[in-house]
């Protein structure tokens, strides 16, 4: 089921005059004094909205879960002073109630949150009427639909001014991330609803400050609208998530190295080159496409024959065998033997299921 979003522009909610727009700020709002002085020293490097967590959804209780309503009072008075915009996330009706009552200027939606459509729908409804800017982060479990529904519910109450966050998604393998960022999610809804604004956030797709200037850049060069980092004043004694905090130094040799890259080309002469580039691809794909139309009609006949000889579809030594000898070619070819294997499983589970379905029908 496919859905058109009503996105209002980005630049209708943000100031986007600064590339990328960046969203920083503590994991916590752990007392005033430390969220003043982060905010003070995020605005005097330019960030315009601070991001504070007010409300902790822990896994196990028994840890800081965050000030509350307490935190939110900080916020207003450091608003005020400073004049600067703040980002806070929602888990339910009373959060955003409080929220906007205190003045909050975005609201997100968080990963453990979104994974349960009726909060989000409950969420969604209290804020019917509202024309509040609202980020819905991706669920920890790679579902593109249940991201997809979440901001659907949001704008069938009428709010228009949403964007996603790609903060990446629980995985049972051993990565070097924290949440594996699953690009090709991320792309795919990107593809969906070309409108909406898609902000990465490197510090929970990382879990550790080293990594966060290269995750940052990948999701610039992804054609991402912004960021959102966790900055601290004292990250090495933060209450929570500690190690993917930077300082606001820190945050600001990240964004000075960081390189915009344009969306369109806009010169002529460029652009022609480039047209000629995808004009070759598309010449190399329909090549491919009548290569692997070459590939299954002889998958056809190896049925047949196995038809008449009584034999399984599925041959584990024939599987082994494709799977050796394409990573040897592709090495010779110097291309990703990852990838091959990956295009090559697809290809053979498609060969499997067409057999099946010939062998079904005599």
């Amino acid at each position: 089921m496919s859905t058109n979003l009503n996105i209002a522009s980005i630049n209708t909610w943000i100031n986007t005059d600064k590339k990328p727009f960046i969203i920083s700020g503590p994991c916590s709002a752990e007392s005033y004094d430390q969220l003043y002085v982060t905010s003070k020293e995020l605005k005097s490097i330019g960030i315009e909205t601070i991001r504070a967590g007010v409300w902790k959804p822990r896994t196990r209780p028994g840890t800081f879960e965050g000030n509350g309503e307490k935190a939110l009072k900080w916020i207003k008075k450091i608003k005020n002073e400073l004049d600067i915009k703040f980002a806070v996330e929602v888990a339910n009706p009373n959060h955003v109630k409080l929220c906007l009552h205190y003045g909050i200027d975005i609201l997100w939606i968080g990963a453990r949150t979104t994974v349960n459509p009726f909060s989000v729908q409950e969420i969604a409804e209290s804020m019917q009427g509202s024309d509040i800017p609202v980020l819905v982060k991706n669920p920890i479990n790679p579902d593109l639909s249940l991201w997809i529904g979440a901001l659907e519910r949001l704008n069938k109450v009428g709010l228009k001014k949403i964007g996603a966050i790609h903060r990446g998604f629980s995985t049972p393998d051993k990565t070097k991330y924290r949440y594996a960022p699953m690009w090709k999610i991320a792309i795919d809804l990107k593809s969906s609803f070309p409108n909406l604004p898609i902000v990465c956030d490197p510090s929970h797709i990382c879990g550790n400050r080293e990594m966060i200037y290269d995750i940052s850049q990948k999701a610039l060069d992804l054609g991402y609208e912004g960021l959102i980092i966790e900055s601290h004043i004292d990250p090495e004694n933060a209450w929570s998530d500690a190690k993917q905090q930077v300082t606001p130094i820190s945050l600001k040799e990240i964004i000075s190295n960081l390189k915009i890259k344009k969306k369109i080309e806009k010169n002529q002469n460029h652009k022609i080159l480039l047209e000629d580039l995808r004009e070759s691809i598309d010449s190399v794909d329909k090549d491919l496409i009548g290569v692997l139309e070459k590939r299954f009609n002889l998958v056809k006949k190896i049925a047949e024959f196995k038809e008449n000889q009584d034999l399984t579809v599925f041959q584990v030594k024939r599987w082994n065998e494709i799977f050796e000898s394409r990573k040897k070619w592709s090495t010779k070819k110097n291309l990703d033997t990852s990838f091959i294997e990956e295009l090559y499983k697809l290809i053979h589970i498609a060969s499997i299921k067409s057999q099946t379905e010939i062998l079904n029908k005599k």
